[in-house]
């Protein structure tokens, strides 16, 4: 387990979007019947999501998020000298999305602009980032974007993944200042389990074809998707959290001699109902300190973590709370952060069509 820990940097600001097409799961029945969409409901708890449509993009929910977090607070955009965007649905393979979303938010020419590709535990990977350079440098102000549009690649065929992922994109503003105080990560990877979670094609491993995206029958079950749609081997993913998560939480904890009541809140990544009621009752957590977005927005990768604080926080967060974040994913990765709050100001979700803030 790999520890980094920090001093004097925070997150002061945050904004999300989603999209304005809302699937209900229960009603999502094209493909399967209404008893197996019920049954797949009751066992997530995932019972609606925010889909983009062909004209949003992931860049165009964060875009929406920024111009929102950067209206509400009043924010010169010449102090902006650092934006990262996480994605695993970037616009291209080039240029970085990072680099058009300078652009497009006019920001300076200044301003440090790089893409970090990485899956669910992504937003805690990328605060340590931003963190570090923000330690260790005059920049005055940061936009840490995470953007996804999950829905664009996962088969409605296939039901081990059609009922759960959903889009969205988080702003958050992150800025130095000695009043947060510590923060500490622990940041992990196992490249011998990159198979669990996967998109076989459309790399450059396996490159886009006529084969690569006609969708096939892939198991005795019916399932059907392509090559360049993913899949997920929900058994062995489950098993590794279990194993995983809550021995990284506690060996986190115990480095910085805290324990799970020293929190105000605890944010876990909104995989399913499921996996994260395990972890609560694994770890005797309280139910009143962990907020859940499950229901509504069903699991959007990366986002998932920023977005249960903008969706479940906004007003809670006034004065110093100290809030513990854990999130896993595609890779395997996975992450827990200690990360103080201090009066951060949250703003209202912005929906988003056709690639624009309605």
């Amino acid at each position: 387990m790999a520890y980094i820990q920090y001093d004097g940097v925070g997150i002061t600001a945050m904004a999300a979007a989603v999209p304005k097409r809302v699937i209900v799961n229960r009603e999502y029945t094209e493909v399967f019947s209404k008893a197996e969409a019920d049954e797949i409901v009751d066992k997530t708890g995932i019972e609606q999501r925010r889909f983009a449509d062909e004209n949003t993009c992931s860049s165009d929910l964060c875009l929406a998020a920024a111009e929102k977090l950067i209206a509400d607070n009043s924010i010169d955009k010449e102090d902006i000298e650092l934006l990262v965007f996480i994605s695993q649905t970037p616009d291209y393979r080039m240029p970085a999305t990072s680099v058009t979303l300078q652009h497009r938010l006019g920001l300076p020419n200044k301003t440090i602009a790089f893409d970090i590709n990485l899956g669910c535990s992504a937003f805690i990977y990328g605060l340590s980032v931003v963190y570090g350079m923000m330690e260790r440098s005059n920049l005055k102000k940061a936009l840490l974007l995470d953007g996804e549009t999950r829905s664009k690649v996962y088969s409605p065929r296939d039901r081990r993944s059609a009922f759960l992922f959903g889009d969205g994109g988080v702003a958050a503003l992150i800025e130095r200042d000695p009043k947060f105080g510590k923060s500490t990560f622990s940041l992990n990877s196992d490249g011998s389990r990159a198979d669990l979670i996967m998109i076989p094609a459309g790399g450059y491993r396996k490159m886009s074809s006529a084969e690569t995206v006609v969708e096939k029958v892939v198991d005795e079950f019916g399932n059907m998707r392509s090559d360049e749609q993913g899949y997920m081997r929900g058994g062995d993913v489950f098993n590794f959290v279990i194993r995983e998560i809550p021995r990284d939480i506690k060996s986190t904890l115990a480095l910085t001699e805290k324990t799970v009541d020293d929190f105000d809140y605890v944010v876990f990544h909104q995989a399913n109902n499921f996996i994260n009621s395990y972890i609560m009752k694994k770890m005797k957590l309280d139910a009143a300190k962990i907020p859940s977005t499950i229901a509504k927005f069903g699991n959007t990768s990366s986002v998932s973590v920023p977005l249960t604080i903008v969706s479940e926080l906004k007003g809670k967060l006034d004065g110093k709370k100290d809030l513990l974040l854990s999130a896993f994913g595609v890779g395997m990765t996975w992450a827990t952060g200690i990360v103080p709050f201090v009066d951060c100001k949250i703003s209202e979700i912005v929906e988003v069509e056709n690639g624009k803030a309605v």
